[in-house]
């Protein structure tokens, strides 16, 4: 039914499959409703409609030697990702993969207190949304021994471009941390991330994993000051972290608490990734251009 499949077909997954049509690939894509469907179909895409969430309404994605991007987040809630299990649960000695390039989270490291990232730091996920991540890379590395299809696993870090940046948090006069509490965080732009999920399909290794980042140390304080001024809006208020202990909604303060600096030489050097936007600058002046 096609030459590659998407599981998850949103942003990143859109953007990919455009490519690989081009390249007059047939693509395969999950939808989640009717609906969706409908859309994706319109932009050239095979689709197959299912809820992942549960068991019996997962649907049974032919897969069989084709390749496959898992693009799919977890559910929200709970600490295993039953979107993975209930893919894999289809998985079958008639129904086995090629290869599939998975898009995990940088958070499964958890807080590294600003110590450098690299592939052989040991996981130590913190929050849910992490342990989920982490939950999903052990089902697929287990389907991957079982079935013996290849895996490459990329975790990602905090990802902007076009429909991506925090414009409307910083007109809600959402405040951030001040420099000195501001931990270091890191991203990548979309369009470089699509490059790298293409070259993880193309050249990354079985049981490889790689992080994905720009490579730019900064803080998330710097990237919202930086969108603010894009905008020409008044720069967010400053407050401290414990102020923010207060003041902050959970989830963005929980992002605030970890702090890792990602190397991505392993992505540039083993993936042959040369980033369009290595830098914040760059990269959202292109965003705005783009919306």
């Amino acid at each position: 039914m096609g030459d590659c499949v998407i599981i998850g077909c949103g942003d990143i997954g859109c953007r990919v499959g455009k490519i690989l049509l081009g390249q007059g690939q047939q693509v395969l894509v999950t939808a989640k409703t009717e609906e969706s469907a409908v859309e994706l179909q319109a932009k050239g895409f095979s689709t197959i409609v299912g809820n992942f969430d549960y068991q019996e309404d997962a649907p049974t994605v032919p897969v069989h030697g084709k390749q496959v991007f898992f693009f799919m987040p977890p559910q929200g809630g709970g600490k295993s990702d039953y979107r993975v299990l209930n893919f894999c649960r289809k998985l079958s000695s008639d129904n086995v993969p090629s290869k599939v390039v998975y898009i995990s989270t940088s958070g499964v490291y958890g807080d590294c207190g600003g110590a450098r990232v690299t592939e052989e730091t040991p996981i130590n996920p913190q929050t849910t949304r992490a342990m989920r991540r982490a939950s999903a890379e052990s089902q697929l590395q287990e389907q991957a021994g079982k079935f013996g299809f290849e895996l490459v696993i990329l975790r990602v870090t905090g990802i902007y471009g076009p429909g991506r940046l925090p414009v409307s948090r910083i007109m809600q006069g959402h405040p951030v941390l001040t420099p000195e509490d501001a931990s270091y965080t890191n991203r990548i732009h979309a369009f470089d991330l699509v490059q790298v999920c293409l070259a993880a399909m193309e050249k990354g290794a079985h049981g490889e994993i790689y992080n994905v980042c720009d490579g730019q140390e900064s803080s998330m304080t710097d990237y919202f000051l930086a969108v603010a001024d894009l905008y020409a809006l008044p720069r967010p208020k400053q407050i401290s972290m414990a102020e923010a202990e207060k003041e902050m909604n959970p989830l963005m303060l929980s992002y605030q608490k970890e702090s890792r600096r990602m190397s991505n030489r392993k992505m540039i050097e083993q993936l042959g990734i040369e980033l369009q936007y290595p830098t914040l600058e760059a990269g959202l002046k292109v965003s705005k251009e783009e919306q």
